[in-house]
């Protein structure tokens, strides 16, 4: 028998500009999702949660909150581009073409625009990367550019020693 590692994500010395990730998951979102997570991080626009109140309102139907689309595909990403995140640096560039709606499913897709060896940090790299997320019927509904730092291999949390056992920080 054979025993096989699960995924364990990228690391600095995996990216290199130009690189295109199609992230491998959808998602739909549902009313309870818009719902739950509008009131969940105190939003109290009713266009994300009174189906009345957005019915009047151009759209006809409750807007997904932004903040939703944007959660969503980040941890889309996360999969190919930051399985071995120190920590995001920042993110830029976050606009929104066209309206996510409950029903609609998501999809994304990451390439990369520079990656670097981190000058203060020798085991890690910068990456940064432009996510575009999409729904079923093609359109961009959210693109940003994020840029983070990455464990390189043989650093971090996951690091095995020789002899098989685990190391705990970075860099060692």
């Amino acid at each position: 028998m054979t025993t096989h590692t699960g995924w364990q994500g990228r690391f600095y010395e995996d990216f290199a500009v130009g690189d295109v990730f199609e992230h491998p998951l959808g998602r739909t979102v549902t009313t309870t999702d818009n719902i739950w997570f509008t009131l969940l991080t105190q939003n109290t626009a009713p266009l994300h949660f009174d189906h009345e109140y957005a019915r009047r309102t151009e759209f006809g139907k409750p807007l997904v909150n932004s903040a939703l689309t944007l959660a969503l595909v980040a941890g889309q990403s996360v999969t190919d581009v930051s399985q071995n995140v120190f920590a995001n640096l920042g993110w830029d560039g976050i606009t929104l073409p066209s309206p996510v709606f409950e029903g609609d499913t998501i999809h994304s897709r990451s390439s990369v625009v520079a990656a670097r060896e981190s000058a203060s940090r020798p085991g890690l790299g910068v990456v940064t990367v432009h996510t575009t997320g999409h729904k079923q019927t093609g359109e961009t509904v959210i693109e940003f550019t994020r840029t983070l730092l990455v464990y390189k291999r043989g650093h971090g949390p996951r690091h095995e020693d020789r002899s098989g056992g685990r190391h705990g920080g970075e860099g060692q």
